[in-house]
């Protein structure tokens, strides 16, 4: 089943679910205009992201797409990421193989995930969503960590897998720029990531 042959959401939706949540009610709740992941039976539907958080994605996503393009990858925004049955994230931005058009793409097409940490969910994108990105085998992880009280600085941070667990391959402070080879030749200045 894919969005579109779905109905548009309402909260009310999910008031009126009984029971654990499938994969298949997750889909059948379609496009929405909110952050819907499927954690094991359970919905968890995270608030709006500020300006700067956004702000951050896009210069993260304008950064990686030439070369992920030249690695025949493609770069989605918070897309739909299928680690198992019943476990669907939205990862901010993942590097994958196959096409765009795809309502949800499974871990094994997901070369890198990407997560910009937020107020509400810093503890979450370096704990529980970097162990089940590690157990579904995706080989690599850029976790962007802004500054929460002014937004005047970055730290980078690109793991990647070893055996089931990710290992910090790469680093950068704010004022420095990320540079690794691989899983594609990248390079992300901290300082255009703030350039907003």
């Amino acid at each position: 089943m894919t969005a579109c042959d779905t109905l548009p959401m309402s909260m009310g939706t999910l008031d009126d679910h009984e029971g654990p949540w499938t994969e298949a009610d997750f889909l059948a709740l379609g496009e929405t205009s909110h952050r819907i992941e499927l954690l094991d039976g359970s919905l968890l539907v995270s608030p709006s992201p500020n300006d700067h958080h956004n702000e951050i994605l896009g210069n993260v996503r304008d950064s990686l797409r030439p070369a992920a393009r030249a690695a025949d990858l493609r770069a989605p925004l918070v897309p739909n990421v299928r680690l198992h049955t019943d476990l669907v994230l939205i990862p901010d931005l993942a590097v994958k193989k196959g096409p765009t058009e795809k309502s949800i793409s499974n871990a094994a097409e997901v070369v890198l995930v990407c997560e910009v940490t937020s107020p509400s969910n810093s503890a979450m994108d370096l704990s529980y969503k970097m162990q089940v990105y590690a157990k579904a085998g995706i080989p690599w992880y850029l976790v962007v960590e802004p500054d929460f009280v002014d937004y005047a600085s970055v730290t980078l941070h690109l793991f990647r897998l070893e055996g089931d667990v990710y290992v910090e391959h790469a680093t950068a402070a704010q004022g420095d720029t990320l540079v690794s080879d691989l899983p594609f030749p990248l390079s992300i200045s901290t300082d255009f990531l703030l350039d907003y």
